[in-house]
């Protein structure tokens, strides 16, 4: 008669659990993979790969491995293929989004080696420049002075205040330095070959707009801010300038090989894109137009 109790505890066991997990995933790859079962298989580990395991090892502790060592450096290495080899057979990597976009990854070093390769001539990146001219244009710069009253402390007296300060600067009756004159500030009390932008950054569009306009090598405003208002002395004003290659050789060249990449790298998916018959289904379909939806099984260009 059958120990039931014996048998019962035996089902729950862990190793038959494990077993029986296993003989499934075996059953598994030989039903997705039938032509494989009789096929010769070989793995061979090179000299070369056996000389790389052992600088590795070497690198990371200073010394050469033991043979002992090294064999299980080996054995590593062929552990690693088995499992490679036999996740790519069962299809593993199919719907692993991380190794979808590494291997993605690799195929575009492919077209950035090739980029990297091409030394361009400087006639290459002169007219590279020149075909590109506002990538390099060096912006108009200002250099100025700013007198700052608050609003905050003196409400509408900030406004009659600046202009009192310019009546008397312009009758050269003003303080010796105008800017003392004004309200404590965390703002620059002068710029320096600022570029636009850096005045934006500092004081705001507006100020940076009505910068632009004042004369140069006298105070001029009131001129109002999000901050409050202020006097303001273009002291030099420079011109944008677009530089030579001598001066930017090494900016011109990373945006050509910037470029390059981009270029190589749409040309290769193109070419490979070319291979397959892509179809969208769903309202996603009409994302690609008319033409796209009257191709041999709604193909996408």
């Amino acid at each position: 008669m059958t120990n039931r109790p014996a048998l019962a505890a035996w089902l729950r066991e862990p190793l038959l659990h494990f077993l029986l997990i296993g003989a499934a995933l075996f059953a598994l790859y030989h039903y997705l993979n039938p032509g494989n079962a009789g096929a010769p298989r070989e793995i061979v580990v090179s000299e070369s790969q056996v000389e790389a395991l052992a600088e590795n090892f070497a690198k990371t502790w200073m010394r050469p491995p033991t043979a002992q060592e090294l064999k299980g450096l080996i054995d590593d290495y062929v552990a690693e293929e088995v499992y490679y080899r036999e996740a790519i057979a069962m299809g593993l990597d199919r719907d692993d989004i991380v190794i979808r976009r590494r291997l993605r990854q690799k195929m575009e070093f492919i077209s950035e080696d090739v980029t990297a390769a091409a030394q361009p001539t400087d006639a290459v990146l002169q007219a590279y420049l020149e075909q590109h001219a506002e990538k390099f244009l060096q912006p108009p710069r200002l250099t100025f002075q700013q007198v700052f009253f608050s609003t905050d402390r003196r409400g509408d007296g900030a406004m009659r205040d600046a202009e009192k300060l310019l009546a008397q600067l312009d009758a050269g009756r003003g303080p010796p330095n105008p800017i003392e004159a004004g309200d404590p500030t965390l703002l620059p009390p002068a710029m320096e070959s600022a570029t636009p932008q850096e005045i934006v950054n500092s004081f705001g569009s507006d100020f940076a707009d009505a910068v632009e306009r004042a004369p140069v090598g006298q105070w001029s405003g009131p001129v109002r801010s999000g901050f409050g208002v202020h006097l303001v002395r273009v002291d030099r004003r420079d011109a944008g300038a677009m530089p030579t290659l001598t001066e930017i050789r090494p900016i011109v060249q990373r945006e050509w090989e910037s470029d390059q990449r981009r270029e190589v790298t749409a040309e290769l998916l193109a070419k490979l894109r070319s291979k397959y018959d892509v179809r969208v289904e769903g309202p996603a379909a009409g994302l690609y137009g008319s033409a796209a939806a009257g191709r041999a099984g709604g193909g996408v260009p």
